[in-house]
C-alpha cells in the first residue's frame, strides 16, 4: 500500500501501525539532500498540527542542541548564531534545518504548549570531545549539601586539564595518542559515576528542567569517558566497540526524548534501522546494533521506522528490478509506502549499486524490518561530500 507524501498520506501510514509511536524515526539515505529536508519539515508540521507531536530530534551533538532548544523555547540569541553554534557535523548550514528552527520558534511564540528541539548524537565523530562541559555542568547542578563528598570544582578542573588533550583527532587512528586510560581519565570515570548516583539522591530538590538537564549531562559525561577509554584500546575490537558505544549513546538520548511523548527523529537510515549496522573498515567488517534497534528493545511497537529512498540520485537512475526501480513506477513524485506489504509483493528484487558513495540504497533483504519508506523519485539538490 502506498500514499502520496502529504498530510493525509502520513496520517494514513500512522493509522496502519499496530500502536501510536512515541518515536517516529525518519531515516536519511544520504545526508544533505535538500528535497528530503523539505519533505521532513512538511511531515513534522503535519505531525505537530494534526497528530499531537511536540518534539523533534536530529542526529547532532546533544549538548550543542541545547542552544537550539533554548532559542526555540525562549528566543534566546539570534537565528544566525544558533545555526552556527547549535549543530554538529555541518548540519547548521542546511537550509531545511534553518527553516525548521525558524518555524519552531514562530510556532512557540503563538502557542502555550511548546515544541522542543533535541540533538541526540554524542559530542563525538570518530574522535570524542572533552567531557568538561558535561561534567562541570552536572557538578554545578548538584551543588547542594553533598557535592564535596564527590569532588571539588577545583579538583575536577585539575583532573580535566587542557581540553586539547581530549579533542585530539589523531587519537581516532592512533590509540597511543588517547588519554582515555590515563590515571586522570580513570579517576574522572569514577567521579562521573558518583555524580550520576548523587543525582538520584538529590532529584527531589531539582526542578523538572534541571533534572532533565542533569540526566543529559550525566549520560553524556559517562558516555564520553567510556568512549575515550576504548579509543585508547589497541585490540582488534576497538572500532566495533567505538561504533557500538556511539549508537548506545544515541539510543539513551532517544529514550529520554520518548519520555516527553510523540517525537519525530531524523537521522541516517543506518542509525535508525532495526537490523545490525555493517561497515567495512580496512580489512575488517564492523558489525553492531543501531540506535533504533536498541531503542526498540525498550519501546517495542511504540518505535516506528520510516526509511528514505530515492529514485534518480543526481541523474543516476535505478534499474527496474531494484526496490527503488519498482517504487519509481508509483504515480507520485513523493510517496510514503508500507514497507512490509512491499516486501511481500516484490519477489527477489536486486540490490541497487549507486555511483554516489554517500547514498545508501535500500537492502532488499531488510524490507520486512522497516515500517515504511519515504520515497522521492528524484534527489538532485545534493551537497557534495568528500
Amino acid at each position: 500500500m502506498a500514499w502520496p507524501l502529504d498530510g493525509e498520506g502520513i496520517s494514513a501510514f500512522l493509522r496502519s501501525l499496530p500502536a501510536e509511536p512515541l518515536l517516529l524515526g525518519l531515516g536519511e539515505a544520504r545526508h544533505f539532500v535538500g528535497e528530503l529536508g523539505e519533505a521532513r519539515n512538511e511531515i513534522f508540521r503535519h505531525l505537530v498540527e494534526h497528530e499531537g507531536y511536540r518534539s523533534f530530534a536530529v542526529e547532532s551533538d546533544c549538548l550543542m542542541g541545547l542552544v537550539v532548544d533554548d532559542y526555540v523555547m525562549t528566543g534566546a540569541g539570534t537565528l544566525d548564531d544558533v545555526m552556527e553554534r547549535g549543530f554538529s557535523h555541518g548540519f547548521g548550514a542546511a537550509p531545511a534545518n534553518r527553516e525548521l528552527v525558524r518555524w519552531m520558534r514562530a510556532y512557540n511564540e503563538e502557542h502555550d504548549e511548546k515544541l522542543r528541539f533535541f540533538g541526540f548524537d554524542g559530542p563525538l565523530e570518530y574522535w570524542a570531545a572533552s567531557p568538561r562541559q558535561a561534567l562541570t555542568a552536572l557538578h554545578a547542578l548538584l551543588d547542594g549539601p553533598l557535592p564535596r563528598a564527590v569532588v571539588t570544582g577545583e579538583a575536577l578542573d585539575a583532573l580535566l586539564g587542557p581540553d586539547d588533550r581530549w579533542a585530539n583527532e589523531a587519537a581516532a587512528m592512533d590509540p597511543s595518542q588517547s588519554i582515555g586510560r590515563s590515571a586522570d581519565a580513570e579517576r574522572l570515570r569514577l567521579i562521573a559515576d558518583d555524580l550520576v548516583a548523587l543525582l538520584d539522591t538529590q532529584a527531589p530538590q531539582l526542578s523538572p528542567e534541571d533534572r532533565e538537564r542533569a540526566a543529559l549531562y550525566g549520560r553524556t559525561a559517562t558516555g564520553l569517558l567510556r568512549y575515550h577509554y576504548w579509543m585508547a584500546d589497541a585490540s582488534p575490537v576497538r572500532w566495533t566497540r567505538l561504533s557500538a558505544l556511539r549508537d548506545a549513546m544515541m539510543a539513551a538520548n532517544l529514550r529520554a526524548v520518548a519520555e516527553r511523548g510523540p517525537a519525530l527523529v531524523f537521522a541516517s537510515n543506518l542509525h535508525l534501522q532495526r537490523s545490525k549496522s555493517l561497515m567495512r573498515f580496512g580489512d575488517q567488517v564492523l558489525e553492531w546494533w543501531s540506535a533504533g534497534a536498541i531503542a526498540e528493545t525498550h519501546l517495542g511497537d511504540r518505535y516506528a521506522f520510516l526509511a528514505s529512498a530515492f529514485g534518480a540520485v543526481d541523474g543516476d537512475t535505478p534499474p527496474p528490478d531494484t526496490v527503488e526501480g519498482v517504487l519509481s513506477t508509483l504515480p507520485w513524485g513523493r510517496s510514503v509506502v508500507d514497507a512490509r506489504r512491499l516486501a511481500g509483493a516484490v519477489t527477489e528484487p536486486a540490490a541497487r549499486v549507486s555511483r554516489d558513495f554517500a547514498y545508501f540504497p535500500l537492502d532488499p533483504a531488510q524490507l520486512d524490518t522497516i515500517d515504511g519508506i519515504v520515497f522521492l523519485k528524484e534527489a538532485a539538490d545534493l551537497k557534495k561530500l568528500g
